[in-house]
């Protein structure tokens, strides 16, 4: 059982954008990097033992994410892992005291900006979790996963979302498939998400198109991740085992690296499927 905190929210200028940002309890800094199209929001069930277990916990939305504005333009241009990467290090300027280190977990995604984190601020943190980071180009033959993702994306630019989507998560297409999910109160999801639901319904299109491919193809600083292995874990989901996409590119890490490795309840969103067990293990992973 976890007891209810107060969320303070601010919002956070940085080249490009605005950010929006939320911080709860008090103790060390945790940063919860969000990944696909979820925001802030994604790890709402399990923030609340992560701040009973003694930390503050801080998340954002992504830049042209959610409530994360850009500046100027409106018409996002496809995203880079370097410059989300200094939108988290922002976020940390902004939150973590003069002199004290953070700890970081990222999922998908956001495990890719974790790692990217690191690699380049090895001195501002004291340990990283990276959920299945999908980096496509460390598996073996990654031509099958580029070339799916590269469809997903044509897809959505030529048919729209519902066709994109099917590609995406090998669901059919229609009111039972992925085009389907998109519509109504979302019942299905679990209650700790389903207020997140509707602007991740508003995000996934600029994920499918501007995010996942320059992503899922980016090449991670294995040098610098290497030099900084005692501070990292790279984490797989339990329920994950054959979708190579999600968990190779962490068991790759784990091996050119040296880094520490852990599983997970759940699969690759098991922060959400089950959040409770989920902090706890990542409480587990965060000790050195």
């Amino acid at each position: 059982m976890t007891t209810t905190t107060s969320t303070r929210t601010d919002t956070l200028d940085v080249p490009g954008a605005t950010l929006h940002y939320e911080v709860r309890g008090g103790g060390p800094v945790l940063l919860l990097i969000p990944g696909g199209a979820g925001d802030a929001g994604l790890y709402e069930g399990m923030a609340g033992a992560l701040v009973d277990a003694g930390y503050t916990v801080v998340s954002y939305d992504q830049r042209g994410l959610s409530r994360s504005l850009l500046a100027d333009d409106p018409t996002i241009a496809e995203q880079r892992v370097d410059v989300w990467r200094e939108d988290a290090r922002a976020v940390l300027d902004a939150v973590v005291p003069d002199g004290e280190r953070a700890y970081v977990f990222g999922c998908s995604s956001g495990a890719i900006v974790a790692l990217a984190l690191l690699a380049a601020h090895p001195g501002r943190l004291h340990r990283v979790v990276a959920h299945e980071p999908p980096l496509v180009e460390l598996l073996a033959d990654p031509v099958p996963y580029r070339t799916r993702f590269a469809e997903v994306r044509e897809l959505l630019r030529t048919r729209g979302i519902g066709p994109a989507m099917a590609r995406f998560t090998g669901q059919p297409e229609g009111p039972e498939g992925p085009e389907g999910e998109e519509k109504g109160p979302h019942p299905e999801l679990p209650p700790s998400i389903r207020q997140m639901a509707s602007r991740m319904t508003a995000n996934m299109p600029v994920f499918l198109e501007h995010v996942l491919c320059s992503f899922s193809s980016s090449a991670p600083d294995v040098d610098g991740l290497r030099a900084a292995a005692g501070q990292l874990v790279l984490g797989v989901g339990e329920e994950s085992d054959g979708q190579e996409e999600l968990v190779g590119p962490a068991r790759r890490l784990v091996e050119l690296t040296g880094a520490a490795h852990a599983v997970f309840p759940g699969g690759h969103v098991g922060c959400v499927e089950r959040p409770e067990e989920f902090a706890v293990r990542l409480l587990a992973a965060l000790r050195p």
